[in-house]
């Protein structure tokens, strides 16, 4: 159907990371609500977002033009393994449960299938974790980007690599140094009883004498 050809190559990989990076800062990752459009116009028809349904299953919340040339259809809501191979679907969700549980980052190199109609194309994936409204990691913004003639579609890719990268937050910050705690003093062990028993309190005098001489008995002829 549609005959594209991607002219800027993988850039709009880079630009997606860097992106999500300068807002990640040093947490582990941005919110889903900081995604601005507008700062990644340069990108915007190769991004995606996607939300995790259930264990290794991510549907399409959000898909850039090239995903649907790709598909020759609208693509929101559909599953992002739509895009893979039966072959390899199992791994891309294999994948996609270590985004959301390690947290962790992970880019793909993809091959297209090859048959009549279905010159060969390369194409680079990319999956940043993301935190939803209500604080869960459920979220993933990405990028599909296919480099060649496009053929006709829909054009499916067998993962050919994959590199996962775990998300450490503060890495750019020093280490901060803890002071040795004393060796905590150990305590008797206690009944039951014990344990509700209010302490004892010794009696003191307010008027303590430390030298009070004894009593003696004195005898009065009077």
């Amino acid at each position: 159907m549609t005959q594209r050809v991607s002219h800027s190559g993988f850039a709009p990989i880079a630009q997606l990371e860097a992106y999500w990076e300068a807002l990640r800062g040093n947490r582990l990752m941005p919110n889903r609500a900081e995604i601005d459009p507008r700062g990644i116009e340069q990108a915007l028809e190769y991004s995606f977002i996607v939300e995790r349904i259930a264990p290794g299953i991510a549907r399409l919340r959000i898909a850039g033009s090239h995903l649907s040339d790709l598909m020759g259809m609208e693509v929101r809501g559909m599953p992002l393994t739509s895009f893979i191979t039966p072959a390899s679907r199992r791994q891309l969700s294999d994948i996609l449960e270590e985004v959301f549980e390690t947290p962790a980052t992970c880019s793909l190199e993809l091959r297209s299938e090859a048959g009549a109609g279905l010159p060969p194309l390369e194409a680079r994936m990319v999956l940043m974790p993301l935190k939803s409204d209500l604080g869960d990691v459920s979220r993933i913004l990405g990028a599909l980007v296919s480099v060649g003639e496009m053929g006709r579609s829909p054009r499916r890719f067998d993962v050919a690599r994959s590199a996962l990268r775990p998300i450490v937050a503060d890495a750019a910050l020093p280490p901060v140094l803890q002071k040795d705690k004393p060796a905590p003093v150990k305590k008797p062990a206690t009944t039951p009883e014990q344990a509700f028993r209010e302490p004892s309190v010794p009696f003191r005098s307010e008027t303590p004498r430390q030298h009070a001489p004894y009593l003696r008995l004195v005898k009065s002829d009077d």
